[in-house]
């Protein structure tokens, strides 16, 4: 059996050869037979596999003897939040997120919504599919569920809503699931959303929605500027994460909206600790500073940064990949909090979003994150350390390596799953020394690269 469809985090793979009903249905008495979990949501994504796959998948899981809590067409953080609200033992996503159409996967967590991955779980769960299983004594039941009343009241509790005026907002849920839940919301705010690509459709019409590619995102620029909308929002097709354009049509990196966000959250919280990843830092610490709270650095990937915000018991963790994280959202990732988030500041501030942003791109320009393909990655990013770490302010190992000067710092590191090296670098209010050490950095990286 193919059991390639398994990574670090979760499951991917290609529909049928990596990942099919069968498969699927192992799966699911594997994941109770390594959890022991008795009470299992399970939901499912927009793309024309994951109905059987959702179907063979709570066959196996009440096989093994789990109940099944069916919460249907959704996205990922309402397994998350459907998980921990009822207090279940566990829950399983049917999804891909942004892969190639004819590709599907699984999202695990366990209590809580903390997180199955390799390092806890999913490796057991994936050698005990190639064993043989017997049902249990007793079959577990089928369930329904019908959670996104109680998911939408729970995103409002975030935003003081009297504090809300008309706004304009594009929305594109690049025909994923996130049109559903717009459309709920739409009903309690005083919001007009302009809808591009509304519609759930697996067939992907328009492209698989991942608006972190650049050719994914002129439906949303285009539609702010023709809208004279206040801004722009898209999601992939699960829409765990969220991407925003200003009022301009302008994409925003990601690094920027992690230090709106930490701002906007301490100002309600009055304080309280903030997880970042290690990429880009020096705009994140200044605001978190400047609320009265706390930041604390992370290594990259959701395990590590939920890990993380429980040990510390952190208000708000967000990452540059535009994942956001909250605590009252069981420590889990949201692609629906940030922009209410953001849409209430706009309210509140009567700025506009470029305003915002604008003075946090002068104050600490980035290169945004830059992928080159290295034949031995450990080597280069050995020596690029060797000889940039003399007369260093600091050097980190926390997630690749970050070396730290006066007015201009950087990170390099590896991908976990390509051959690729990721750079990013940034200055102090210095847009030609971030420009010029940027291409000093990627010159030296090609040079190590072609001596191999």
């Amino acid at each position: 059996m193919d059991l390639s469809c398994f990574k670090a985090y979760d499951l991917r793979g290609r529909v049928p050869d990596q990942l099919n009903p069968i498969l699927a249905e192992k799966i699911g008495r594997a994941y109770v037979e390594i959890t022991g979990a008795k009470k299992v949501i399970v939901g499912y994504d927009i793309r024309l596999s994951s109905p059987d796959i959702a179907e063979a998948l709570s066959s196996g899981l009440m096989a093994a003897g789990a109940d099944v809590f069916d919460i249907g067409l959704c996205g990922t953080e309402q397994v998350y939040f459907a998980t921990s609200h009822y207090k279940m033992d566990g829950g399983i996503m049917v999804t891909a997120s942004h892969n190639p159409k004819d590709h599907n996967g699984m999202k695990m967590v366990g209590p809580e919504s903390r997180p199955i991955s390799s390092d806890n779980g999913l490796n057991e769960i994936r050698d005990r599919v190639l064993e043989p299983f017997a049902d249990a004594a007793e079959q577990g039941r089928y369930e329904p569920l019908e959670v996104m009343s109680a998911y939408v009241d729970h995103l409002l509790g975030y935003i003081d809503a009297g504090s809300l005026s008309p706004l304009t907002i594009v929305c594109n849920a690049g025909n994923g699931g996130a049109g559903l839940v717009i459309d709920e919301l739409e009903q309690h705010l005083p919001f007009e959303f302009v809808k591009v690509h509304h519609q759930p459709d697996g067939h992907f019409p328009n492209g698989v929605p991942n608006p972190i590619l650049p050719e994914n995102r002129a439906a949303t620029a285009d539609a702010v500027i023709a809208e004279g909308a206040a801004m722009g929002i898209a999601w992939d097709g699960d829409y765990d994460r969220c991407f925003f354009f200003d009022e301009n049509g302008r994409f925003i990196e990601g690094y920027y909206i992690v230090g709106l966000l930490a701002d906007q959250f301490l100002h309600k919280t009055g304080g309280g600790k903030v997880i970042h990843d290690p990429r880009l830092t020096w705009n994140t610490l200044d605001l978190v500073k400047a609320a009265g709270g706390e930041a604390i650095e992370s290594k990259t990937g959701h395990a590590f940064i939920k890990q993380r915000m429980r040990d510390e018991d952190a208000v708000y963790g967000g990452e540059m990949s535009a994942h956001h994280y909250f605590r009252d959202f069981a420590y889990c990732d949201s692609g629906m909090i940030p922009w209410l988030l953001v849409a209430e500041r706009l309210c509140q501030s009567g700025q506009t979003l470029s305003s915002l942003i604008d003075a946090r791109i002068e104050a600490y320009p980035a290169s945004g994150e830059i992928n080159r393909t290295i034949a031995d990655p450990p080597k280069v990013i050995a020596a690029i350390e060797a000889k940039y770490s003399v007369g260093a302010n600091s050097v980190s190992h926390v997630d690749g390596v970050s070396i730290e000067f006066d007015d201009w710092r950087f990170n390099l590191r590896m991908s976990n799953t390509e051959p690729v090296v990721r750079l990013n670098v940034e200055s102090r209010a210095n847009i030609p020394l971030m420009e010029e050490k940027t291409e000093e950095l990627l010159a030296e990286m090609d040079r190590l690269n072609k001596e191999g």
